[in-house]
């Protein structure tokens, strides 16, 4: 079943990804960024979310639902104790690891990893306006983040608009398909939204884009985030270009936009 549109969208179509239906714009229109900001706005009215994500697409909708067993807590200090009995050679040792370089290759840095024995809790929330935060709002940051990609993304992506609870859930609701355990990063997603004020603004190929309003602004709660960022599984966190865990952390303190990657 198809749904309403807000006003004053350009041409578009209906599109069903089961088994979902979602609306998708004939062509990304110039002004897409301000068009983003002003329908997630609406959002919380009219139940759709706007997104930017594969024109063609080849992806298997999950039920957003799945999420809402995951004890994120539980779950990442599981992963966590695995995930460091795995690399503690290389953190404490890295003369353990053992390949030829060839001779005009830096070697990788070294990486020391977490400053952490045991999982240290979720990241506290970002600082709000009154705690030192920008006071930016979540369509802002979302708004800025979709300018910026589009400026720099040789991808064209197509615009959607998929109805969904909130914009954590879209990527499931869309099947967007990059490699993670959807219902993890569908319960990080949830999490960082209500914590950082983040919102997916896109999920193609092997990307996912996240903006935030309320970032940490202190390298301990920087230290916390990096690391459920290294357990979302994906790719480029320390690992792809290799970056050792302190700088990885570093970079968030009052970074607005998350990339995601899955090779």
């Amino acid at each position: 079943m198809v749904f309403s549109l807000p006003a004053g969208l350009p041409p578009g179509r209906f599109e069903r990804r089961d088994p979902a239906e979602i609306w998708v714009c004939d062509e990304l229109p110039d002004d897409v960024d301000v068009l983003f900001g002003e329908l997630l706005r609406q959002a919380a009215v009219t139940g759709l979310y706007p997104h930017l994500c594969r024109p063609h697409p080849r992806d298997r909708p999950e039920d957003p639902a799945a999420a809402d067993a995951i004890r994120l807590d539980d779950v990442l200090a599981a992963d966590f104790a695995a995930y460091r009995q795995k690399r503690l050679p290389f953190w404490s040792a890295p003369e353990v690891i053992s390949y030829d370089i060839p001779e005009d290759v830096e070697p990788w840095p070294h990486d020391p990893g977490p400053p952490f024995e045991t999982w240290p809790g979720l990241a506290p929330a970002g600082p709000s306006a009154g705690d030192g935060g920008s006071g930016t709002t979540p369509e802002e940051a979302a708004q800025r983040a979709v300018a910026e990609l589009l400026s720099s993304e040789p991808f064209t992506p197509a615009f959607a608009l998929v109805p969904a609870r909130r914009a954590a859930d879209v990527v499931a609701v869309i099947g967007w398909d990059g490699g993670p355990p959807i219902p993890l990063l569908t319960a990080l997603l949830r999490s960082w939204e209500d914590r950082f004020g983040a919102r997916v603004v896109g999920a193609y190929g092997g990307d996912v884009h996240v903006s935030v309003a309320r970032p940490p602004l202190d390298r301990a709660s920087a230290d916390r985030l990096a690391l459920e960022h290294l357990l979302s599984t994906a790719d480029n966190i320390v690992d792809d270009p290799p970056t050792p865990f302190p700088e990885y952390a570093s970079a968030l303190i009052g970074r607005t936009e998350w990339r995601f990657w899955w090779d």
